[in-house]
């Protein structure tokens, strides 16, 4: 059996740097589904179906499929490197610490702006529920509420998420029960398999194409790695929280895709001509299927479900923050932990202030939300990969493993695929990603100019 990172000479049982292990497998799956959000589809459900040409239930399928080399990668590290830095603590330990920190400083950007845009929309969604309060206030409110929650402790946080996570569920199911009441009394526009076909035949490259932006989609799954060290359990059932979070998504997204587009009331071909319409092509459907009451319920919980998902995002921004200043990598006071709640309450603080300021920003301008969701992605995409080449790097490269499928075919696939989503991204995403790694690369050289000039 391969020894566990980091070696007991690199521990430490400082309580004011140790996260308590008070979190039990459910809560690692809420935390996951709530970042991820269940109901997600609902905003880009016209984009993928415009560019599938109908097929929007095979490209969530195929989407899964994809992440699930990525979900399997982080489920091979989290068994030997249980720690709160996720594919930080992962790319250091099986490639070295330049590309740990290029792995932590990467999905950091990822971990900030995710939660950045999750409020953004939790404040749109407030705002056209109550317009007599501007979208700015909806957005500093719903991050003050959920900044309380993360820093009065991680449990009480957890419970929360678990009453909004199961209110989403209830929405979702809802909209299931509408929608099969809908189609079983005649309301369907397009053939039952079209949402696996297309229409006017299946077009393999137009769902590729929709396929890597539907993978977005599932960003956030991978935010229960950063508990791993909060875990009260054996470090593999993280990983398997990581795999059943990922399969869950993955049925949710398919059955509600599917039956969304067996409502729509315009085809493919017009909403692609119709870039406006693109957007608000869910609820549309709803309005004109099944009525305006759903259409209501579904922006609350998009609303209430938005914030709370950035509430997961924060936690883990703050944990990676957390490890890295652990670590030296950012300054050390970031490294304490309350005594009183058990959570690195400065790093929260600092990701709370960092999201707050994106998301404000946001939601003054006009163009906000399209520029700060072009470039959310590229960091956890790069990140991925880091991740992928640490799976090969610790089992086979240190430690020869010859089980080649799970530590070396499976990571060279998942790898393929981030290059072919990073490849696809915007050029002003790859252009701030390329900024972003450049800034990374210079903090990195000025810290190891600095630890070289105390250590002499």
């Amino acid at each position: 059996m391969e020894p566990a990172w980091p070696p007991a000479s690199e521990t430490t049982a400082d309580a004011r740097t140790t996260l308590r292990r008070t979190l039990g497998f459910r809560e690692l799956v809420v935390f996951g589904m709530l970042f991820i959000a269940p109901m997600a589809p609902v905003g880009i459900f016209g984009v993928l179906d415009a560019k599938s040409h109908g097929a929007v239930a095979t490209v969530y399928l195929v989407a899964t499929a994809a992440m699930a080399f990525t979900a399997f990668s982080y489920a091979q590290m989290l068994r030997v490197v249980p720690q709160a830095g996720s594919v930080y603590a992962y790319a250091r330990a099986g490639l070295g610490e330049g590309p740990g920190f290029v792995a932590g400083w990467m999905v950091m950007l990822d971990y900030l702006l995710i939660p950045a845009v999750a409020y953004v929309f939790s404040g749109i969604a407030l705002h056209s529920l109550v317009p007599a309060v501007d979208q700015w206030v909806w957005t500093a409110i719903a991050v003050v509420v959920t900044t309380a929650l993360n820093l009065a402790g991680v449990r009480l946080a957890a419970r929360v998420g678990t009453l909004v996570l199961a209110f989403e569920l209830v929405v979702l199911a809802v909209f299931t029960a509408s929608a099969l009441e809908a189609l079983l009394t005649g309301s369907s526009h397009r053939p039952w398999l079209s949402p696996f076909t297309g229409l006017g035949g299946f077009s393999l490259g137009a769902v590729m194409a929709a396929v890597s932006v539907a993978v977005l989609s599932f960003l956030g799954f991978d935010a229960i790695a950063a508990f791993a060290e909060e875990h009260d359990g054996p470090s593999a059932r993280v990983g398997r929280a990581v795999l059943l979070c990922l399969a869950l998504a993955g049925v949710l997204f398919v059955v509600q895709t599917y039956l969304a587009a067996l409502l729509e009331p315009d085809s493919p071909q017009y909403l692609a001509a119709n870039p406006e319409a693109q957007g608000s092509a869910f609820y549309d459907t709803l309005e004109a299927s099944i009525g305006h009451w759903l259409h209501v319920l579904v922006a609350i919980s998009k609303a209430v479900g938005a914030a709370f998902a950035a509430l997961a995002g924060q936690a883990a921004a703050g944990r990676l923050i957390f490890a890295m200043a652990r670590d030296g990598r950012l300054p050390r006071p970031l490294a304490r932990i309350d005594a009183r709640t058990g959570v690195p309450f400065r790093a929260l603080l600092v990701a709370a202030v960092i999201t707050l300021a994106a998301a404000l920003w946001s939601a003054s301008r006009a163009d906000g939300l399209d520029q700060l969701t072009s470039v959310v992605n590229i960091g956890a995409l790069t990140a991925f990969a880091l991740l992928h080449a640490s799976v090969v790097g610790w089992y086979v490269v240190r430690h020869g493993s010859r089980a080649w499928l799970p530590h070396l075919v499976a990571p060279v696939v998942g790898t393929a695929v981030i290059v072919w989503v990073l490849v696809a991204a915007s050029h002003t995403a790859q252009i701030v990603g390329a900024v972003w790694l450049t800034v990374g690369l210079g903090v990195w050289t000025l810290e190891r100019v600095r630890t070289r000039t105390r250590d002499r």
